[in-house]
């Protein structure tokens, strides 16, 4: 019989006063019994409506009802036919607006923790099971995949296990995307990362850091070098800005910069010589799960202040709602329906202050959506001696530049068929935030995997 408590199991986290302090993982993770107990909630429903709610189809039901009877590694087993990165999408996807936002469960009550229990299922495995996947026979077509972030691994994992020679280039010294440079350690454990990345590897692809697509070698070359089908993942990691006076000032990040700093290049350890700002007042701009993040680090790397300053009020912000509690709790002022106007210097050309505006929300317009407008007369000094940008990003022009017949629309995404993520350039596929801008690690999983499917069709029928 289904449990059919109306509450859902609540998970551990670190106490607020304590985790704003470090970067340890805020959340604890569920014991065997809490797993079984949370899992045994779910219906079973015919129409499986989680399951639709989730780009990448992971069989829901059937993992947490092997779960609840406390088959813990046969739960791992489902969830990974589908989705080969469960522990980093059990820490970061939005399920409140995917798989669990379908859950009929949420009707009366509070949905399956889904996301939760995924997470469960990979932690388990991963603290108990030593035995990396086999490598597949080799079909012997080579294809190449630009960037090492989630969209590019789901596509080299799904390409690997048909047998592939896959070889991934990634730009950074390591693989992982924004999963290591941009989604902080307190909400997603590099370590995890990289035991994920090491289950890609024991399939046999192969991954080459270091190498700008566009710079080193051309798409083109890689074709030239016996690749047969190209996917494109590489991200939207140029930044965004406002235009307003002062943004070139000392103390001023992208927000790109300033997590890449914190997480890549470990400014949070003492043993990591990584230039970052000691700051006493940190400013961040923008009310997205990258605004929380940079937030939630500045708290951590011991400023006194942190503000997140929004122009639209807190029930638009598009951060999830998880973390912006959680930034609350750890003591970050929300400044919302305000709008930085300039940033002005001290004497020694670093920001001494942010010179804001109050705004108001128009009526919805034709599209439900309320405008933000300044109140005249509103202007007022907020004293912060460090500001973080963090109000969207786009992809970098490098590989559209290089690439000959590569279409892309008006913000530099690479347009694609969306049933089969083909680009204008035969053999060239693309996903993720290449092509969507800025989004989410699982639809961008999803391109990925979407990708993996058509390439290996197109290869198929070349036979």
């Amino acid at each position: 019989m289904p449990n059919m408590s109306l509450k859902r199991v609540p998970m551990p986290h670190q106490e607020p006063d304590v985790r704003n302090k470090n970067f340890s993982e805020v959340a604890l993770g569920f014991t065997p019994e809490m797993a079984i107990e949370e899992a045994s909630r779910c219906l079973n429903c015919k129409t499986r409506p989680c399951v639709s709610g989730c780009p990448v189809n992971v069989n829901i039901p059937d993992f947490l009802m092997h779960l609840s009877k406390g088959e813990f590694e046969e739960a791992y087993q489902v969830i990974t036919r589908t989705n080969g990165l469960p522990a980093i999408c059990g820490r970061v996807c939005p399920q409140e607006t995917q798989c669990e936002g379908k859950c009929v469960r949420g009707i009366k009550g509070d949905s399956v923790s889904i996301g939760r229990l995924e997470r469960f299922c990979a932690d388990y495995h991963m603290k108990n099971v030593s035995t990396l996947p086999e490598k597949p026979e080799s079909n012997g077509r080579k294809v190449a995949v630009i960037g090492a972030g989630p969209s590019g691994l789901t596509c080299a994992t799904d390409l690997a296990k048909l047998g592939y020679e896959v070889t991934i280039f990634e730009a950074f010294h390591a693989a992982g995307g924004v999963l290591i440079y941009g989604i902080p350690e307190f909400r997603l454990p590099k370590e995890i990362v990289r035991k994920e990345i090491e289950n890609l590897t024991a399939l046999g692809v192969e991954i080459k850091t270091n190498m700008v697509i566009g710079k080193v070698l051309s798409i083109d070359e890689l074709f030239d070098m016996g690749y047969k089908a190209c996917f494109v993942g590489s991200g939207a990691g140029l930044p965004s800005f406002m235009g307003i006076e002062g943004e070139d000032l000392v103390g001023v990040f992208s927000a790109n910069e300033y997590l890449t700093r914190t997480n890549l290049m470990k400014a949070y350890q003492q043993g990591y010589d990584t230039p970052i700002m000691k700051s006493k007042a940190v400013a961040v701009v923008g009310g997205g799960n990258v605004a929380m993040d940079a937030a939630r680090c500045a708290i951590r790397l011991g400023a006194e202040k942190v503000y997140i300053v929004y122009r639209r009020g807190l029930s638009e912000m598009p951060a999830r709602k998880e973390e912006v509690e959680h930034a609350m709790e750890e003591g970050i002022e929300f400044k919302c329906l305000n709008n930085p106007v300039r940033l002005l210097p001290d004497e020694n050309g670093r920001v001494k202050a942010m010179e804001c505006v109050e705004m108001e929300l128009t009526e919805p317009d034709e599209s439900g959506r309320r405008k933000p407008v300044v109140k005249e007369g509103s202007n007022f000094l907020l004293d912060v001696d460090t500001v973080v940008i963090a109000i969207g990003t786009s992809p970098n022009p490098l590989i559209r530049s290089t690439t000959p017949g590569l279409d892309t629309n008006r913000r530099g995404c690479l347009v694609v068929d969306e049933a089969t993520m083909k680009t204008s350039r035969e053999g060239v596929y693309a996903g993720g935030d290449a092509v969507t801008g800025a989004a989410t690690v699982i639809l961008a999983m999803g391109a990925g995997k979407q990708a993996a499917k058509s390439i290996d069709e197109f290869l198929s029928d070349k036979q």
